[in-house]
């Protein structure tokens, strides 16, 4: 698939999107969101993918806005800044509704929205020198389309912190706070956990990771307490008579590899 500003490309399984536009490091602009939301969507649909990785080129993972964009933001007026922060929106979204498991590997910076790109992402892994900031309110706005995905993340008073004083931090405090699973020391460190990852993956289910993050989304932002019990109960049982999972009981009582473990 062809991109302007990211690279789509699929390899072992994975379908691999690198933010391209390291002359700014990576900085967004609405043709970039663009792209990013269709190829996550298109991700969906293609059974040749197991999961998806979010990726920078360059030295950073991504600086936030494009600055000729936001000067661009800066003349709409209200009904044009809806749409476009809508499309934002839109752009998380796709990412931590994604129907695959999604991983972002950071470095260099993760700047403003960039954070939204990551914290909606299943798995986060960074570089202890990552540096990550939510500069928005030192230009007088709100880091607000990204709240929902941060917030699910690192919690209230975590983001209380982050979020109002705009302050700079390093690998290992976005690792203390839960904004990334993990922050490494160097690149190979790095890009070993990212293969301990894949083939953690490769050897689940495809479906019933599905099943798991649609089963995760929708008793966070979907079911009460009391309308999961019933939820719950006819999931297991369909996944129990699905394909799937009659294969993958078979193997585990046969003593052999599931189908989809390659």
């Amino acid at each position: 698939m062809k991109y302007s500003n990211i690279e789509f490309e699929i390899i072992d399984n994975a379908g691999i999107i690198w933010l391209n536009r390291p002359e700014v490091h990576n900085a967004m602009n609405a043709e970039m969101i663009g792209e990013i939301i269709d190829a996550f969507e298109k991700a969906n649909d293609m059974d040749d993918i197991r999961f998806v990785i979010l990726r920078g080129r360059g030295k950073s993972f991504c600086a936030g806005a494009d600055l000729n964009y936001m000067k661009g933001i800066a003349q709409f007026g209200f009904e044009e800044n809806y749409q476009d922060s809508l499309k934002l929106a839109k752009c998380f979204n796709a990412i931590y509704t994604c129907k695959k498991p999604t991983i972002a590997l950071v470095h260099g910076a993760a700047i403003g929205g960039a954070n939204g790109l990551l914290a909606a992402c299943d798995f986060v892994y960074c570089d202890d020198e990552t540096k990550f900031a939510f500069a928005e309110v030192k230009l007088g706005i709100a880091p607000a389309t990204i709240s929902p995905y941060v917030c699910k993340r690192i919690g209230e008073y975590s983001a209380r912190d982050l979020m109002i004083t705009g302050r700079r931090f390093l690998g290992k405090e976005a690792e203390a706070v839960g904004l990334v699973n993990k922050s490494f020391a160097g690149e190979e460190a790095l890009e070993e956990q990212l293969a301990f990852t894949k083939k953690m993956l490769m050897s689940s289910g495809p479906a019933a990771m599905g099943a798991c993050k649609k089963l995760i989304y929708n008793l966070y932002n979907k079911y009460s307490f009391e309308d999961s019990i019933d939820y719950t109960a006819r999931l297991i049982a369909e996944l129990r008579a699905s394909e799937e999972g009659q294969e993958g009981m078979a193997s585990f009582l046969e003593k052999r590899k599931a189908k989809w473990n390659v």
